[in-house]
């Protein structure tokens, strides 16, 4: 079988990483390149078009390492999202106690996918210009900024009360 023919090896040697990382006690993070198209990340923690993740057990529900894609529950913030990151968009894995990992390298089938993803991307986007948002079940808090709304709330008056119970 010719190499052009084969599948991406990528989402195999994440898994032995991931896999191999776990065995060692150490803490497997994530890095990702957050341009790539169908990426579902919390950006506001994204730097110079990168994030990790930590994906240890302990910091993740649900965790799917797919063939094409990772897929988990994480609280960013306090706030739990859903986070799904194509096989395309990961860049490295490694542990964070000592950097023990690899980068992966660019492979042709995710370079295809990310272009042709890009140009039904871009049609789409002629039709309709809604961009991404995000969906709560909170209702946002209106602030007219008005002179005086900025007040922080006041803090409890008098002296801490602790009670000694044997």
């Amino acid at each position: 079988m010719e190499p052009t023919q084969m599948t991406p090896r990528r989402p195999y040697l994440l898994r032995a990483f991931y896999d191999w990382l776990l065995d060692n006690q150490l803490t497997p993070h994530l890095v990702v390149d957050v341009s790539v198209p169908g990426i579902s990340v919390p950006m506001e923690f994204a730097r110079d078009g990168q994030i990790i993740l930590n994906i240890a057990p302990h910091a993740v529900g649900n965790l799917e390492l797919g063939n094409d894609d990772i897929r988990f529950n994480a609280r960013f913030g306090g706030i739990p999202r859903h986070v799904h990151v194509p096989m395309a968009a990961v860049l490295a894995i490694y542990a964070r106690e000592n950097g023990a990992g690899t980068m992966f390298e660019p492979e042709p089938e995710y370079l295809e996918s990310a272009f042709a993803y890009q140009d039904t991307d871009e049609a789409d986007s002629d039709k309709s210009e809604t961009g991404i948002h995000l969906v709560s079940d909170e209702e946002p808090e209106v602030s007219d900024n008005g002179p005086g709304d900025d007040e922080p709330p006041q803090p409890p008056r008098g002296r801490p009360a602790l009670r000694v119970v044997k």
